[in-house]
């Protein structure tokens, strides 16, 4: 499996990528990333154009930046 994508490598990113890439940045599989796409379950907005699936960079990065910054559960 390949690593998972940081936040700057989303910066690098097209403004629009595919379902892989956006599965890779959450560590997901494409198998997974389709069945939670076609499930409206994607951990960012997933969009379809044409027959392809499709995710916004800034989209990615927001749910990047949010993961690093979350407070740890149960830290006073």
């Amino acid at each position: 499996m390949m690593e998972p994508l940081t936040a700057d490598d989303v910066r690098k990113l097209p403004a629009m990528v595919d379902l892989a890439t956006g599965g890779r940045a959450f560590s997901i599989g494409l198998n997974t990333a389709y069945r939670l796409a076609k499930a409206g379950t994607f951990p960012v907005p997933v969009l379809r154009v044409g027959g392809a699936w499709r995710i916004r960079r800034t989209d990615l990065l927001a749910a990047l930046l949010d993961e690093v910054d979350a407070p740890v559960r149960g830290a006073a």
